[in-house]
């Protein structure tokens, strides 16, 4: 995904209000400072950091839950206050027009999902104080095929009214009951009671991505409120003129000694995690950085300590890697504008962020012999060429592009300019294939591939690309199924498609959907599949977000119609989506029906 001396948020954007309706003129911002970008802490600075940090480590987790409430609820109007300026600064990085609908990618994967994880971690701490844990949804858990879910979305009547349609899930790991979830729930808020010993705390070190604003400041947010650790935030190079805003938002955890936020590269990301002034650590990255960090350099010594589970790092480590991300699109016959909705969403996620989206889609996973095929991969190429192509702004992508696509027949849509790729397709890979390097590296840019299993019975073709996915392309992160209700209506395919969800080695799964939405909802958890290890990490180690502070956690699974109206406000070609973004994340700062009714006016035009 991002490499791993990077360590900062990816911003909001606004456009103004895109509806005619009168709003203040804003004047974008001066491009983000080269010199603040190659900004590093030195080794006196982040020394002291690590201290004060250690200093009020104990005080913060042995913190009364209703002054840790009072926090969360200081710092939602400070990043809503900081949002637009966050988003401007952010667009100008990324070669984007504030005012184009475009803007709205980063409000909704900037500060729309950080102010939802502050405000939702601080209603969870008001359940806590008043009934031990945080509430759940009415008739929340449930037993299926054995196994215990536990739904997290929608909370309550509002976000069923934001998010119709859509439901989301937790899976529990096979051993947990229905008694599970409240027994086991917010753990660390558990310990000190009765005769258990009071927790100590303990410095964090977050290393996080250059790519999207919220990473940073929500594994953070994690580390502080559900795991009781003060933390350490290293800024990533690439975003790391972010980090002011930061300051500004986070103040109450700065000013007491709970939260300090440094800059530089490798060499500071390496120093930090060496430090024997911090605990633990949890990454945002690339395998390649994780392994440096936990083996040690490339070579013998490396494989030596692999053999025999002699890790380098003798500290506890999370982590969110990438992936290879599939889309698995179930056979039968779609309408027409069915399939085009669907083209349109992978397209999106081909499209957000130039592509440089952890989650974004990279293997399109079709059934062979289906008669759609060529219809649907046109209807995405026509897709593609509508969307405009975008400054190529994460580093290495031209590498990567080139490696990966030389010698190989694709198809190039769009005319690139200085400083952009084109959206490519690369259709027909042989899924036998043992040395594809699309099946085993993140493009991490505008590529997405294509290959065929199966046969085109529903059922045959899901175990076929469960197996597929799950023994052939790298990563555990996020995968999405396409579906079609049909599906639902036949028992053997209905049962197909439970299995698949069931069986697939991702950490979420997404019906209809981009998994996009698993992380930026922020009730469920967030990252791999926990069949990961250390000496094969894969998409990484443990769970995010989880407001909700579940326990035992396999998956994080989303259902949502195949086409709905209107459209999702995250789609490319949603003439709305800043508006939409800006609107929802006032929402989500306070919520009110009101803002429910503003953000679906905005919706219904888009």
């Amino acid at each position: 995904m991002t490499d791993l001396s990077n360590a900062a948020v990816e911003a909001p954007l606004n456009g103004g209000d895109q509806t005619g309706s009168a709003e203040p003129a804003h004047t974008n911002p001066a491009p983000p400072s080269p010199d603040f970008n190659a900004l590093s802490t030195d080794r006196a600075e982040l020394d002291k950091a690590i201290a004060e940090l250690n200093d009020r480590a104990r005080s913060f987790a042995v913190m009364a839950v209703r002054e840790k409430m009072q926090i969360l609820r200081a710092i939602v109007p400070r990043l809503a206050a900081v949002a637009r300026e966050q988003v401007m600064a952010a667009c100008v990085a990324k070669g984007i027009d504030p005012s184009s609908p475009t803007a709205g990618e980063e409000w909704l994967a900037g500060p729309y999902a950080t102010i939802s994880n502050a405000r939702l971690l601080a209603e969870a701490l008001a359940d806590i104080e008043k009934k031990g844990r945080p509430r759940l949804p009415r008739r929340a858990v449930r037993v299926r095929n054995g196994r215990v879910e536990v739904r997290v979305h929608p909370l309550c009547g509002k976000d069923a009214a934001l998010f119709q349609g859509f439901e989301a899930y937790v899976l529990l790991q096979e051993g947990a009951d229905r008694h599970s979830p409240a027994e086991e729930q917010a753990a660390f808020y558990q310990k000190g009671k009765g005769d258990g010993a009071a927790p100590e705390g303990g410095v964090s070190l977050v290393l996080g991505a250059g790519n999207v604003a919220s990473i940073s400041p929500m594994d953070a947010l994690y580390k502080l409120f559900v795991e009781g650790r003060v933390v350490l935030i290293k800024m990533s190079p690439v975003n790391a003129y972010l980090g002011p805003f930061l300051d500004r938002a986070f103040a109450p955890l700065i000013e007491r000694g709970f939260l300090r936020i440094v800059y530089g590269g490798a060499d500071v990301g390496a120093y930090l995690a060496e430090h024997p002034g911090i605990a633990d650590i949890h990454i945002t990255g690339s395998t390649a950085t994780h392994d440096r960090i936990v083996w040690g350099p490339p070579g013998p010594e490396r494989e030596r300590r692999k053999a025999a589970n002699d890790p380098l790092l003798k500290k506890p480590i999370t982590s969110e890697l990438g992936n290879v991300s599939p889309v698995i699109i179930t056979p039968t016959l779609y309408a027409e504008d069915e399939l085009w909705f669907q083209a349109r969403g992978v397209a999106t996620q081909v499209v957000n962020n130039a592509s440089f989206n952890c989650n974004a889609g990279k293997m399109l996973v079709l059934p062979k012999g289906w008669r759609q095929r060529g219809l649907f991969l046109e209807m995405l190429q026509k897709a593609l060429a509508s969307a405009r192509l975008r400054r190529a702004y994460y580093p290495g992508a031209f590498d990567r592009y080139q490696s990966l696509t030389a010698g190989k027949d694709v198809i190039r849509v769009g005319d690139a300019g200085e400083g952009e790729l084109p959206w490519t397709l690369v259709p027909n890979l042989d899924p036998k294939s043992t040395s594809e390097a699309l099946f085993s590296n993140e493009p991490f840019c505008g590529i997405v591939s294509e290959v065929e299993v199966g046969g085109t019975d529903p059922a045959e073709f899901l175990d076929a690309a469960t197996r597929f996915c799950n023994e052939t392309l790298w990563g555990t992160l996020s995968a999405t199924i396409i579906a079609h209700p049909l599906h639902e209506e036949s028992d053997a395919a209905k049962e197909a498609l439970e299995r698949a969800i069931r069986e697939l080695k991702y950490g979420a799964v997404a019906v209809n959907h981009w998994p996009a939405l698993v992380y930026g909802l922020v009730t469920p958890p967030w990252g791999g599949h926990p069949s990961s290890t250390l000496s094969d990490v894969q998409s990484g180690i443990g769970f995010v977000h989880n407001t909700q502070m579940l326990a035992r956690v396999e998956k994080s699974v989303l259902r949502g119609p195949l086409r709905m109206f209107p459209k999702p406000p995250y789609f490319f070609d949603n003439r709305k989506m800043a508006v939409i973004g800006e609107r929802i994340t006032e929402y989500s700062a306070e919520p009110s029906w009101g803002k429910v009714a503003r953000v679906a006016a905005a919706a219904l035009r888009g």
